[in-house]
Order: C-alpha cells, then structure tokens, then sequence
C-alpha cells in the first residue's frame, strides 16, 4: 500500500487515496479568510488582471494547492506495532505520535456527509491523559471498521497475532431513539423556545437602537447560529441515536448528515447524570449524560422513557438501582440561603454510588461511583453557617464535581466522612478497567 520501501519495511501504512483532497482545502481556506481581510484591495488587484492572467492564476495556485495536498499525504504514515500506535506526518516539521495501545480508551468513527458519499471514514481515538483526540482521516470504511477492532482488542490485551483475526466484536441493541420522539422533546424543551425567541428579537432591538441594518445583520449571524446549534443542529446530531452493548463498551450510533461511531468505555465512566425539564416530566421522559475521563462522548441518551433509560445505566454503573434511591431532602433552614428553590435539592447515598439532586423546573440528578470519588469537601459561608446548612463536594476524575448542596451542618460533617471512607474501600474493590474480559 505504500510505495516507500521504509515504510513498508516498518508495517506503515498510508490513508485513503482521496485525502489528498482534504489536505489541499487548508491552503485554499487560508487564501480565501486572507483576501477576505483585504476586502476591497483585493477585489481592485484582481479587476487590474486580465481574463487570461486570472485564469492562469487560478490554475496555478490549483495546482500549488494539489501539490501541497499530495506531498502532505505522502509524507503521512501510520504503523501498528506490538505496543503503540505510531503516527508520523508533516511536510516541512515532522510529527511523530506515539500511541500507548495499553493506554486507548475508546476508538470512534466518524462519516461526514461527503465522506459517506466517497465511502471513506475518520478514525478519533481517546487516549488516557490526554485532551485533544488524536486521528486518522481519511480511511476507507472497511479499513477504518478492521482497524478499530484490531486496535480494541489489543488494548484489551490480545497478542499481536489474534488481534487482527478478532474482528469486529458482537453486539446487542439496548435503546433506539425514533426521530419523532427526538423531535417531540425539543419541542417540549423550553431552553429551545427561548433561543428561537431571542434569535427573533436580538436583531429587531439592535436595529431599533442603531438604526442600522448592518449592525443588526452583524448580530443576527451569531445568534442564528446558536439558535441553530440548539435546535435543527441538535436534532441532526442526535438523529437515529441507538446504544448497543458489545465487549468493547456501548456503542453509540447516531447522526442523520454525519454519522457517529462513538464508544462508551466500560470502567472509565466518572458520573451520571440524568436531566427531567419540566415538559418532560409528564411524559416520563428523561435525557442521560456522561462525564467520562479523557473524552468528551458527552451524551448516553438524548431522550427515553425513565425505565429506558434506567435500563442502559445499569450498564453504565452495574449492580446500582436507581429505582431504590431514597433522597433526603434539604433541611428548613436552607429557605433562608436559596428561597422557593430550596426544596429541589436532595442527596442520597447507597453502597455503590453518591447522588445529589437539584433544580425544580429542570431537575437534574448526578451520580457518581464511591470507586470514581479523587475527594471530598465540605464549604460552608457565612450566611451559611447562621443558617445551619453546609455544601458538601465530591471530586471525579473527569474534572467535574457533584455537589450535595444545602445539608444541616451536622449531616454534612458526618457524610463527608462517611463518604471519604466508601470512597477508599470501594477503590480497592473497584474492577480493572479493561475491554472484552
């Protein structure tokens, strides 16, 4: 597959024939924001040149931009080794990515829709410490698919010479969002009417104060775009959302235009947290998201029934039963910190997991592991303290914190002990955070 007998002596490998493609848009982008800088003095050189003399620009920096896209994709190789995972690129400053395969979190692939029509794929990969995904764009399809399951299954600890033979490991459906109930919920959803409602007034008050179209234009373009991204955005990112359960974790697939591939790592999930708007209560419906170390696979289900979705949890943290949760709700006093809103605030403690809840027109519940908890703390204001109520805080490995506000002081104290203690048992207890074992 690669004419570089190097390379091929390494195991290297190159992508798809039609990167090149999406190599040479870089240039072409940078060309373009640039003569957008200059505006008019652009639009005056060019009307300088003659037909001829833009044609023949035109076709040079063509073929420059091909060139570039070329040499880029020539120059990039990947090799899969006992080990690693190793990635070189660059065409004047070399990159090499070395890829702990022991240290893979989750392997995605992505199809966005001009990729799904050339029948080619992108490769992301979490890796433990790390911020951004490293990838691999563009693969065929068949490829992308066969490499992601050699690569999950040597990170799962399979010898070099099985894991190619492993294939794609099986799976079974647990949940599938139909479009009608996606749709249905951001209908119900009244942060989507408010976007649609300040996307409608934002430009009509801003030409009203300027009296200039333009300025108002200036402000309509942001604020659609949020508008959409909350909205026709969502819906295309969260089109056909199923969630299948293999021995690699569960496998999210979703998306209408661009198609998602994403993978839930079994053991490396840091919290839960299960979201009730308010229209949503009275047809039981409930949206779960995820807090997972090293990845930013931020959703589990856009939209189900609480049952379905209780069902998929149960994968996510096995062995803990929402259902039998008793939440303790805040104490009198905490009327005085945070008036009407008091009462929506509640914790709840088991043998596996710290919850804590909030919110009254949007309820949200959060769950955390005792095995997940890196620390505890406890704050207490002023008011706080004239008030007799403390917050209690549990630190996760995802950066995040689940905090257990309002509680009598006394009962704060005691279940920030009580809480550091399951936490360091349930560690020493808690699985290895391995695949297909």
């Amino acid at each position: 597959m690669s004419g570089d007998p190097a390379a091929a002596a390494a195991g290297e490998r190159r992508l798809h024939v039609l990167t090149p493609l999406r190599r040479a848009w870089v240039p072409i982008a940078a060309l373009l924001g640039a003569a957008g800088h200059q505006g008019e003095r652009a639009a005056q050189w060019l009307a300088e040149l003659s037909t001829a003399q833009r044609t023949a620009g035109a076709a040079a920096l063509l073929l420059l931009f091909g060139l570039y896209g070329f040499l880029s994709w020539w120059f990039t190789h990947y090799a899969v080794t006992d080990t690693e995972l190793r990635i070189r690129s660059g065409l004047l400053f070399r990159r090499t990515a070395h890829i702990r395969l022991d240290r893979i979190q989750a392997v995605d692939v992505t199809r966005p829709l001009a990729a799904r029509l050339a029948g080619v794929a992108k490769l992301r990969l979490d890796v433990i410490g790390t911020g951004d995904k490293d990838e691999l764009a563009f693969l065929g399809e068949r490829e992308a698919v066969a490499l992601r399951a050699e690569l999950l299954a040597r990170a799962a600890g399979f010898a070099p010479e099985r894991a190619a033979a492993v294939g794609e490991a099986p799976e079974h459906e647990l949940l599938r969002v139909r479009p009608r109930e996606l749709l249905g919920s951001l209908a119900l959803t009244l942060s989507v009417w408010a976007a649609v409602a300040v996307g409608l007034a934002a430009p009509v008050l801003v030409w009203w104060v300027s009296d200039n179209p333009w300025v108002a234009l200036g402000t309509l373009l942001p604020v659609l775009g949020g508008v959409w991204a909350g909205t026709a955005g969502r819906f295309l990112a969260e089109y056909d959302w199923r969630v299948a359960e293999s021995p690699d974790g569960l496998r999210l697939d979703h998306g209408l235009l661009d198609r998602a591939h994403e993978t839930v790592p079994p053991g490396r999930v840091q919290s839960v947290r299960i979201v009730e708007p308010l229209l949503w209560r009275r047809r039981g419906w409930v949206r779960v998201e995820l807090a997972v170390a090293g990845s930013k696979n931020g959703v589990l289900v856009p939209v189900a029934t609480r049952a379905a979705a209780q069902a998929v949890i149960a994968r996510v943290l096995p062995g803990v039963d929402l259902a039998a949760l008793g939440f303790a709700p805040a104490p009198g006093g905490a009327r005085w910190v945070v008036p009407v809103w008091w009462k929506g605030y509640a914790v709840a403690v088991s043998a596996e997991v710290f919850a804590a809840r909030s919110g009254r027109l949007c309820r949200r519940t959060e769950i955390v592991p005792h095995a997940k908890v890196q620390s505890v703390r406890l704050s207490q204001g002023p008011w706080e303290r004239v008030c007799g109520v403390a917050d209690v805080h549990v630190d996760t490995g995802a950066n995040g914190t689940v905090t257990a506000r309002l509680r009598a002081t006394a009962d704060a104290a005691a279940l920030l002990t009580a809480q550091a203690s399951l936490s360091r048992t349930s560690r020493a207890d808690a699985r290895p955070d391995r695949w297909m074992t």
